[in-house]
């Protein structure tokens, strides 16, 4: 009777491994730690897979590609323009280069990989404005060590297998609706959308949670709720969202301050003053929201050492693949400024 083919994803499932981090440990790419190199060779001796008598000497530190997966590579206004230099100095420290993947909508789509993307190239992954719940399991199924920054809007309700780092999102806002409430406002809107990522979502919790703290209404009809991608920096479009609201309120918690600026540029154009008419507040410390006039108030990102922790997560998982999931939040700072009456 002939017998089974002994297969590297039956050693992977034997070791409780992925069949990537079998495959790097026979053919030397990547590193992989000796005693998980130890227990995947002495598995396939058990179970007779054909393995060469010699195997390769275990991979070096380091040397290797790092790939970073976009839907949309961050730009002007976005924290990741402030992550990603300090993220890849970080690896390039431990002799990794970074390959950056730009996902089409058509691959996002259907679920597919770049057509130059090969796994058995790459050490690890690091994702950004990543938040399709469908392709990040497809992702996350090639076995490869991967940090996503940010996430889906309710990835807290259905886990993504691999890790995590982001910025404390619940915490800022709160901080935002009690300063503006402070400042005399009794009507605070929302302007974002809140179904867009993880960390939009948090914001807007943060957002209501405050509003019930202090004891006031939540009203969407006073909110800017538009799809992620609206054109908010057209000021005719936004005055027509503004004018469609029964009535303005005193103060907005926007979702970030590219969103915020334009906001303003709106108000001034309806012949409406901030902060003496109408506060706003942003989220993300962009340098932009400094040189506005007024000077936005926001919530500081430490995009710099996110990308450092980023690194140090991505590289700690390549070299120990079985730890559990690691899930990073990092603190952010309110920034008080004129725009919020300070």
């Amino acid at each position: 009777m002939p017998t089974k083919r002994v297969t590297m994803q039956d050693i992977a499932d034997a070791c409780g491994l992925s069949r990537n981090t079998v495959s790097k440990a026979f053919n030397g790419r990547g590193a992989v730690p000796q005693g998980t190199r130890d227990l995947i060779l002495r598995k396939a001796a058990e179970l007779g897979y054909g393995a060469p008598a010699e195997a390769p000497p275990p991979a070096a530190a380091g040397g290797g590609s790092i790939a970073l997966i976009t839907s949309q590579m961050p730009r002007d206004f976005h924290f990741g323009t402030i992550f990603m230099p300090s993220f890849t100095d970080q690896i390039s420290r431990s002799g990794y280069t970074l390959k950056i993947f730009e996902i089409s909508p058509e691959e996002l789509k259907q679920k597919k990989l770049p057509p130059h993307f090969s796994p058995d190239q790459i050490s690890g992954m690091v994702g950004i404005e990543m938040f399709d719940p469908a392709y990040l399991k497809m992702i996350c199924s090639l076995g490869l060590p991967t940090v996503m920054v940010d996430g889906p809007a309710h990835a807290f309700a259905e886990p993504i297998p691999c890790d995590f780092v982001t910025m404390e999102n619940v915490s800022g806002i709160v901080s935002v609706v009690r300063r503006l409430c402070e400042k005399g406002a009794r009507r605070v809107g929302f302007m974002g959308d809140k179904e867009h990522c993880a960390s939009f979502f948090e914001r807007w919790v943060g957002y209501t949670s405050a509003l019930n703290i202090l004891g006031l209404p939540v009203d969407e009809k006073i909110c800017l709720l538009m799809p992620d991608g609206s054109p908010v920096d057209d000021p005719e479009w936004m005055i027509g969202q503004l004018d469609r609201m029964p009535v303005l309120p005193d103060a907005f918690a926007c979702v970030n301050d590219y969103q915020a600026i334009h906001l303003m540029n709106a108000l001034r154009k309806k012949g409406l003053r901030v902060p003496e008419d109408v506060m706003v507040a942003g989220f993300d410390g962009t340098s932009q929201a400094a040189l506005v006039d007024p000077p936005l108030s926001t919530v500081r990102i430490p995009s710099t050492e996110m990308g450092r922790m980023a690194a140090d997560l991505l590289l700690y998982r390549i070299h120990s693949p079985e730890m559990p999931y690691v899930w990073i939040r990092v603190r952010t700072e309110p920034v008080w400024r004129r725009s919020t009456r300070d």
